[in-house]
């Protein structure tokens, strides 16, 4: 399969609409050594680009944020001849100026996650990778440059916490003293993986409504998840119209000279004949 190949990693929402551009689409089932990813991967092309697709939740939204199966859904796409990843989620907001509805290209994470696989390489070898910029400078400048006159935030700070509930009060608050501008549930250990499978991974961003930092005025609850819904499907709009874009533009979305693809260059300490032959064979997709 061509190398030439983008990976989004989204939602079951943004699936329908992606099939919707796309042309020659196949499904494949990808097995793993880490297990089954998500869903079947959807493959077809926009544009010029061939463009794979997993659906984060599965059919159905059946996985929680702590009970999707992260390791396969990376391990998977790279497998298929993925290197570039853009990825979409939906956030709340810790900032007044990031509003519901807004897109925001994350450039920082903040793990607060405790109870999902966050390496490849657990129990195999002692694997550092380097992650002071979590995500692709590179690829979320070519994502910022299309999109044109949509209303964008290019730099943020996203708080990952393990839900499935969300946060307190307080919580919410002192995230915001930590210098964080979302919280969501699902971006770690996602970007992790992704830098161990020596991918470029972005993250964009959609947000449904402000954290519980900020009171919420006095309305029913059927209105206010009218408002959120509404919030989501503006944002969502936006978010497929940045993502058709970007790939129906001529700048590079891969390249094989991109820091993120040599991530495991210096990362591996083990002494290699520490790793026995099958452990070689079960981590080799990452080393490509």
């Amino acid at each position: 399969m061509a190398q030439e190949m983008i990976g989004i990693i989204g939602g079951t929402g943004l699936e329908g609409a992606l099939a919707d551009r796309m042309k020659d689409i196949k499904y494949y089932n990808v097995a793993t050594p880490y297990g089954r990813p998500s869903d079947r991967i959807m493959v077809g092309r926009i544009g010029k680009r061939r463009v794979a697709f997993i659906n984060r939740h599965g059919p159905g939204h059946k996985f929680g944020p702590s009970d999707i199966p992260y390791a396969a859904n990376i391990y998977a796409i790279k497998k298929l001849g993925v290197r570039t990843v853009i990825a979409t989620a939906a956030v709340g907001s810790l900032r007044q100026a990031i509003r519901p509805g807004d897109l925001v290209l994350v450039s920082q994470f903040i793990d607060r996650t405790s109870k999902r696989q966050n390496s490849f390489f657990a129990g195999i070898a002692a694997v550092h990778c380097e992650m002071s910029r979590p995500v692709c400078e590179r690829l979320s400048g070519v994502i910022i440059a299309a999109g044109g006159k949509l209303r964008i935030h290019n730099k943020a700070t996203y708080v990952c916490i393990e839900g499935p509930t969300f946060s307190t009060r307080a919580e919410s608050l002192m995230h915001r003293k930590w210098g964080a501008d979302l919280v969501g549930m699902t971006a770690m250990p996602e970007a992790k993986l992704a830098r161990e499978a020596q991918i470029c991974y972005t993250l964009v961003a959609m947000v449904s409504d402000y954290d519980c930092w900020r009171p919420q005025r006095k309305a029913d609850k059927q209105a206010l998840m009218r408002e959120i819904i509404g919030n989501m499907k503006r944002a969502s709009d936006n978010c497929l119209m940045l993502i058709d874009r970007a790939l129906k533009s001529k700048n590079g979305l891969v390249c094989e000279n991109c820091e993120c693809r040599k991530s495991l260059g210096l990362a591996v300490l083990t002494d290699k004949s520490k790793i026995t032959a099958v452990e070689r064979r079960k981590t080799a997709v990452l080393f490509e």
